[in-house]
């Protein structure tokens, strides 16, 4: 019974954790991109709103890298508190992507402080560029965690020899296993919805309080492009992951699709949820499932009933989180296809405070999708926590006191979001009142004009 419990409580934490940082990442990973943009725009075209644009949001991004920095050295330390029989076993075989993480982390705060005090201080073209190191440091960061995720799901760089020990460990087969494109690029596409939709957000409410000026137009628009862009782009890369599921996690392809006997021309199921072992609710298309999953009408897909009980994942959470990031994905692409209508109407779209009001709601929208996905993906490896190999519960610590340590996780990261989001309030408030966008600090008292003395 303790057992469960540890495990639950580890199961939390965990969950908390990567939910909280994951978000926090995708800042991180696209925001560079974004600045760089608005930052070109205002070298190319003499636009001093475009550069101011970059020097506050280079601001914002380093209050949320920090903020990440601390959740991501969290996340660090709970691999190996939380499950140590996963680290004791394969550490040496997913140490080598970890390693390179901290690395990349490292590299992007690095050119990230060059950049902040760079303004005036290094040539135009020069301070630029320094942008560059760090979205190939966050692109090449993000590889390197979603690696150790794709190897959990596809396992490779080592064998088990007959005395069950991990032997022939090769760290760069690990790195790259037959999982790592296709989760990575989904990941990689994800950060840039995120992104992109939440910066637009912030404008968006901007001109709905009756701030419509250039400076406005271009903070909705860059950043709404960037995540039109991926959104279109989602639903390929989500495909390509799904072609996979069939032969390496068919039953987690079982569970999302909700598919219970092994049907030779599976119907795409779109709702419905498993009672008793039946499928209640929704509505069937027929050979659609088949199609998607196999790539042809006449190729099955295994049912739920083909594995043992004890190995199957809880059917119902995996299938609600794929339809709930899949329809999030859907409601993206047609608030993208709007914005696309107007433009090409030549109808002002942030004439329209229900198109506003819509790319707010997709700022939110974008964290479900990304969190459900993440929760498909890890709740449909379910009971594994290395495919086929290692159980969750074998990896887990025999640590009675969890359930305080997921207390005491829960206590920081309200406290880290109310400050962020305190310190984000703050900052923009006094950007309105000044025209000045060199802040002593982002939360210190505003300076003092000196008086004339005698």
């Amino acid at each position: 019974m303790l057992a469960l419990e540890e495990l639950l409580a580890a199961r939390w934490q965990m969950a908390l954790s990567l939910g909280f940082h994951i978000v926090l990442s995708c800042v991180g990973v696209a925001f560079p991109a974004v600045i760089y943009v608005v930052h070109r725009r205002g070298l190319r075209h003499g636009d001093e709103a475009s550069l101011t644009l970059a020097r506050k949001w280079a601001k914002c991004g380093a209050v949320l890298f920090a903020v990440g920095a601390v959740s991501g050295t969290i996340l660090s330390f709970e691999m190996g508190l939380l499950w140590p029989g996963l680290m004791e076993r394969y550490g040496d075989v997913i140490g080598l992507p970890f390693a390179l993480e901290g690395i990349a982390f490292f590299v992007e705060a690095i050119f990230m402080g060059i950049y902040l005090y760079g303004w005036d201080r290094l040539p135009p073209k020069v301070h630029l560029r320094t942008l560059i190191p760090m979205m190939i440091s966050g692109l090449f960061g993000t590889f390197c965690v979603v690696a150790v995720n794709a190897w959990m799901n596809s396992p490779a760089g080592f064998r088990i020899d007959d005395a069950g020990n991990v032997v022939d460990i090769d760290p760069l087969a690990a790195m790259f296993n037959r999982a790592v494109w296709g989760q990575f690029i989904h990941m990689w596409v994800a950060a840039y919805v995120v992104t992109g939709f939440m910066v637009a957000a912030v404008y968006a409410v901007g001109m709905m309080r009756g701030r419509r000026d250039h400076a406005h137009r271009l903070g909705f628009t860059v950043p709404f492009v960037f995540a039109a862009v991926g959104a279109l782009l989602q639903p390929v890369s989500g495909h390509i992951i799904g072609l996979r599921l069939a032969a390496e996690q068919p039953s987690k392809l079982a569970a999302m699709d909700l598919v219970v006997e092994t049907e030779q021309n599976a119907p795409l199921r779109i709702g419905g949820v498993l009672v008793d072992g039946e499928v209640r609710g929704g509505i069937e298309i027929p050979g659609l499932g088949s199609l998607l999953a196999r790539g042809g009408f006449d190729r099955p897909v295994q049912g739920l009933n083909e594995f043992p009980e004890d190995e199957r994942p809880p059917a119902n959470v995996v299938r609600v989180a794929f339809q709930t990031m899949v329809g999030a994905g859907f409601t993206m692409i047609g608030i993208v296809a709007w914005f696309a209508w107007r433009w090409r109407r030549h109808a002002d779209p942030f004439a329209s405070r229900r198109f506003l009001r819509v790319t707010v709601v997709a700022s939110g929208l974008a964290v479900l999708a990304m969190e459900a996905g993440w929760i498909t993906t890890e709740v449909g490896r379910q009971p594994w926590i290395v495919m086929n190999l290692m159980r969750v519960e074998d990896a887990v610590t025999d640590n009675a006191g969890i359930w305080f340590s997921l207390a005491g996780v829960v206590i920081v990261y309200a406290s880290m979001g109310a400050i962020s989001i305190g310190v984000l309030r703050s900052m923009a408030r006094r950007w309105r009142e000044s025209d000045r966008v060199d802040l002593p600090t982002p939360y210190g008292p505003p300076a003092r004009s000196k008086e004339p003395v005698g």
